[in-house]
C-alpha cells in the first residue's frame, strides 16, 4: 500500500511503502520503547512475550524501517479480543489507528469472528472518539481495570463491534 503522510520528509511526488509484519522478538526493544512512551503504565516485555507465545495476532505496522504502531489481539470462539493498539506517538492522529483497525477486521472476519472487544481507559477520550468513529459501542464499564498513578486503579469502558449484521445473525442463529 502506497501513502503519502504529512509528517514524513519526502519528495511531493515520493509514495511511502506502509506494510504489516508479524511482531517477532527481533523488533520488541522498540516496540517496548513506544509503550514506555506513550503510556503510564506500559505493557512489560512479559505481556509481550506471552502474547507471542500464545500465538496471538500481533502485528507491527511499518513505513520502511520506521515503526508507526502496532497491535495485539487474541482470537476467541466467533469473537477477537483487541489487548493493545498503540500509534507511535509523533505518528498520532494520522490514520495509523484506522489503518491497523481495518487490518485487524479483516483479519478477524477471515476467522469468521462476529465482533470484537475491547477496554479503553474512562480518561482517554481520544482513543474512546476513534473506537467509536470506527463503530465500536460502549457496552459496559470494568471497574478498577486498570492501574493508575499513586497505587490507585482506573475504571474501563467495554466496548464492541460487530462485524456482521447482530439482527440478521440473532435471527438465524450462528451459521
Amino acid at each position: 500500500m502506497s501513502v503519502q503522510p504529512s509528517s514524513f520528509a519526502a519528495a511531493p511526488d515520493a509514495c511511502l511503502q506502509v506494510h504489516l509484519e508479524a511482531l517477532t522478538l527481533a523488533r520488541l526493544d522498540a516496540v517496548l520503547a513506544v509503550e514506555q512512551r506513550a503510556y503510564s503504565h506500559p505493557w512489560t516485555r512479559g505481556n509481550f512475550t506471552d502474547a507471542l507465545a500464545c500465538d496471538y495476532q500481533t502485528q507491527v505496522l511499518m513505513a520502511g524501517e520506521q515503526m508507526l504502531g502496532y497491535f495485539v489481539a487474541m482470537m476467541g470462539v466467533d469473537e477477537v479480543h483487541l489487548l493493545n493498539i498503540t500509534v507511535v506517538p509523533e505518528f498520532q492522529r494520522q490514520g495509523w489507528a484506522r489503518m491497523m483497525l481495518d487490518a485487524l477486521t479483516l483479519w478477524a472476519r477471515g476467522r469468521n469472528a462476529r465482533w470484537i472487544w475491547l477496554e479503553v481507559r474512562v480518561s482517554n477520550l481520544r482513543a474512546q472518539h476513534v473506537y467509536q468513529a470506527y463503530g465500536f459501542r460502549r457496552v459496559g464499564e470494568r471497574k478498577h481495570y486498570y492501574p493508575a498513578a499513586q497505587g490507585q486503579r482506573e475504571d474501563a469502558l467495554l466496548m464492541r463491534r460487530f462485524l456482521v449484521d447482530p439482527v440478521r445473525w440473532h435471527s438465524r442463529g450462528p451459521e
